[in-house]
Formats: C-alpha cells, structure tokens, sequence
C-alpha cells in the first residue's frame, strides 16, 4: 500500500493506492473477503499512525484500538491487476465506538466498494472499553458524511441455522494482540460456505467481532440460509460464546 497524501479541506480523509495481486484474490479472480478485511483495517491503523497514533504510542498508553462491527456495499468487487484507490474517514463517534467511512475506487474514479466500521477502544490490562470522549489523544472528529451503504448493527442469528463445520485457530490467525486478526475470519466464512453460494456474485457484507477467539480454541461455524439463497448469515461459536457474526447477500 502506498499512502498517497493526508487531509482534504479539514475532512482528515486518508487516501492511499494499492495493486490488486494474484494472492489476494479468490477462485473467481476477484478480492477475496478476507482480503478486503485486510486493506480497510490496515487503512485504518496507517491513518492513525499518519496521524502519530501508532500501535507502540497507543500501547504505551495502556490503550488497544479494535474493529468491532463492519458493513460493506459492494458495487463491484476489485480484480486481479486492478489499480485501486483507497479513501478512509475517521467520522463523529458514537459514546463507545468510533466510527469511520471507506471508499474503494477505480483508477477512472469507477465506485467499487463502500464501507463503514465501528472501532471500540480498550484499556489493555482491564479489557474494559474506554468512552469516546476519554479517548483524547487526538483532536475528536465532528464531521459526519453521506454514506450509500448500511451502518454496522446487530446481526440476528435465525435459530434454524446448521452446523457447517468446526476449526481450530492456528498460530497463524493470531495478531500481536494475541487474537484471532479479524480478517482471518473472512476464511473461516469461505472455507465454510458451499461452492455453489460462493460463486455468486456478491453485494453486502457485513460482519461483527462479538468475543475474541484465541490460540487452540475451536469454533463451530454455523449458518442460516434465506429460501432463495440470496443470503447468509454465518456465526462462529466457542465454548465462551459467539466469537462473530456475519451477513452476506448476493446479487
């Protein structure tokens, strides 16, 4: 990712470029889910960062940044090759989440993907969530922007929903906060799914972090589907609770 420049007339909106590559994509040529994840929350840290909130000076601070809840509206999933645009906005917060808006486009300016995301910020050692308005180490946005995609919320999980599979998290789906990284759960959804449902096309996805899932847990993946297969909600259980939920539809 190259970070391309910082700040637009006080709207603080990071904008970088990237290249899609072959590793990134799926069996249909196109960004996988997981890859997505990575690049918004990889966006999101650089942005901070730019900005002198970086993971050490946050972590020196006895104070940890994570995604909670994400929503995405896909209008066209970027493919391999492809040159794309990156925009992010951390907007006006909520009392115990941050929020921030994402922008995926083409070279040509072509819109690919929107997004949004909720943040929590957490005490490290007591695991607590700090408000918002305690999280003063940078200047609080106030600006709140148009969005054509949903807000991150509360993804309801049908009771008729079925076991899909069970796995075991790897020392490779841990960060260096010690937890599943949350574009990690991307695989599991994939890695869940059908074939015949992965290889449509994809409009919405949104997914939320409920629990964090940790080394050596197991974690059943369960999934409800809609009658005419247009859309899933997947979960993903361990013997604490809901680690995530997630919704996908299709076009």
């Amino acid at each position: 990712m190259k970070v391309f420049s910082l700040g637009d007339s006080g709207n603080n909106i990071f904008l970088a470029s990237s290249h899609v590559f072959f590793s990134q994509c799926s069996k249909n040529k196109k960004l996988s889910l997981t890859e997505l994840l990575r690049l918004t929350s990889d966006i999101a840290v650089e942005d901070f960062a730019q900005r002198g909130l970086t993971r050490e000076f946050l972590a020196e601070r006895n104070i940890a940044i994570l995604v909670s809840r994400t929503s995405f509206k896909i209008h066209k999933m970027p493919e391999e090759n492809q040159d794309i645009m990156l925009f992010t906005c951390e907007e006006k917060p909520e009392a115990f989440q941050l929020l921030r808006s994402y922008e995926i486009k083409a070279e040509n300016g072509e819109p690919l993907v929107s997004g949004l995301s909720t943040w929590i910020v957490v005490d490290i050692a007591s695991r607590r969530i700090i408000p918002t308005k305690n999280f003063t180490l940078r200047e609080e946005p106030t600006k709140s922007l148009e969005h054509d995609c949903e807000m991150p919320n509360r993804i309801a999980v049908p009771s008729n929903a079925v076991e899909l599979c069970r796995r075991k998290v790897g020392y490779s789906d841990l960060d260096s906060n010690g937890h599943v990284n949350n574009s990690r759960y991307g695989n599991y959804i994939l890695d869940a799914l059908p074939e015949n449902i992965l290889e449509q096309e994809i409009s919405e996805f949104k997914i939320n972090y409920s629990k964090e899932a940790f080394l050596g847990e197991e974690i059943t993946i369960i999934a409800s589907f809609s009658d005419d297969r247009k859309k899933v909600i997947v979960a993903g259980r361990t013997e604490r609770g809901t680690s995530f939920e997630s919704l996908l539809a299709y076009k």
